[in-house]
């Protein structure tokens, strides 16, 4: 009876000791990590090129327009956010005294047509004194000497109608430079679109813009109806670009929207602004821009799409570490290093080829120097 009370004293006092070695194990063990973990799915994966610095959104057309002539300014038409038609005069210089030789020329043309007309008058009429004076002088009625001197009249009338015909087309063509010398003090839209600047008020003095020396122009015209993205490409991704290629683009004045473009242009040079970034200028034309207001000098980017690849296993590139492995979270909840073959890849995913698989968890921040293989985990919540 004393043996067997001795054995169960024995057998509760090990389970006690079992206990508090389990209930010390349990809370003295360190908690496990909690990592941000993305499982693995299929979709799609793109190969990309995108910007170095900052794009611009640039107008199909920009003219920044000045006078034919230098004059004092007499009437400005526009101001700064008016929108123009093409043709439409836009300033005009003091031009009085070409327009008086304007008028003066045309009086001469309307003198000289008059001059002309009354020429060519008489020159009908000695024709047909010089065809009666011959049917005379065939019947005998008149002398052939006087048939020969209306023959010469009705020469001598014709070639001054001819001469006084080419009078008229010299005081056109005088008009024509006097109109031509008044136009040159009109400055017109050459086409449709806002304008951007006045440079110049009523009463200054105008002067076109010499070769080599910077004048600011009088009128900044743009044409805002159609426009397209300029950004500088890496000189090492230039040879992957070529026009046509899709491309998405989006405006820091309009963030959160994606345009669709398409490449138009790959500059034939290398842009050395900085030294340690030679670019590549890449043109990118909008294949709808909607109808958002949208202003020249935007800073945009763009992501032309070199290649692309649907419903393939695809990692996320921040979840890649820089020998090319990641970690996944396994079932036991302990973290393994594992390699994989990649394929095609851009900043946001990575496609997989071999060495993963769907469903795989894979650890995407390493903010703690404590996530690495052989140490536990678990999946931090998902934020909703």
């Amino acid at each position: 009876m004393r043996s067997s009370k001795s054995w169960l004293r024995f057998v509760l006092l090990f389970a006690i000791l079992v206990v508090l070695v389990f209930a010390g194990w349990r809370f003295t063990r360190p908690a496990p990590l909690q990592v941000e973990v993305a499982t693995l799915a299929r979709g799609p994966v793109e190969s990309t090129v995108v910007n170095t610095r900052a794009g611009t959104l640039t107008a199909c057309r920009r003219a920044k327009l000045a006078p034919a002539a230098g004059g004092q300014i007499v009437k400005l038409y526009v101001r700064e956010g008016d929108r123009v038609k093409a043709g439409q005069p836009l300033l005009e210089l003091w031009n009085r005294d070409l327009a008086a030789q304007r008028d003066l020329a045309q009086r001469q043309v309307t003198t000289s047509e008059e001059r002309r007309r009354e020429a060519c008058i008489l020159a009908e009429n000695a024709r047909a004194d010089a065809a009666r004076d011959e049917t005379l002088a065939a019947q005998g009625f008149v002398s052939p000497q006087r048939a020969e001197d209306s023959r010469a009249n009705a020469r001598a009338r014709q070639a001054n109608c001819d001469a006084l015909a080419a009078d008229v087309k010299r005081a056109q063509a005088q008009t024509d430079v006097t109109r031509a010398g008044l136009e040159r003090t009109v400055l017109a839209a050459p086409f449709a679109g806002i304008v951007a600047r006045v440079t110049g008020e009523v009463g200054e003095y105008a002067t076109p813009s010499p070769p080599g020396i910077p004048t600011p122009p009088a009128v900044d015209l743009i044409d805002d109806s159609c426009l397209y993205v300029t950004a500088p490409m890496d000189e090492v991704d230039a040879p992957r670009l070529k026009p046509g290629m899709p491309a998405r683009i989006t405006l820091d004045a309009l963030p959160g929207q994606t345009f669709a473009g398409t490449v138009r242009r790959i500059a034939p040079y290398v842009s050395e602004i900085e030294k340690q970034a030679r670019t590549v200028d890449v043109e990118v034309d909008f294949v709808d821009a909607g109808q958002r207001p949208m202003l020249v000098g935007y800073s945009a980017d763009a992501e032309v799409i070199v290649e692309r690849r649907d419903d393939v296993l695809r990692v996320p590139t921040q979840a890649i570490r820089q020998d090319g492995s990641v970690l996944v979270l396994g079932a036991d909840g302990v973290l393994v290093n594992r390699t994989f073959k990649a394929g095609l890849a851009n900043w946001a995913f990575t496609e997989v080829r071999e060495g993963l698989a769907a469903g795989d968890r894979v650890v995407t921040a390493f903010d703690d120097e404590a996530i690495a293989a052989g140490a536990h985990a678990v999946a931090k919540p998902v934020r909703p």
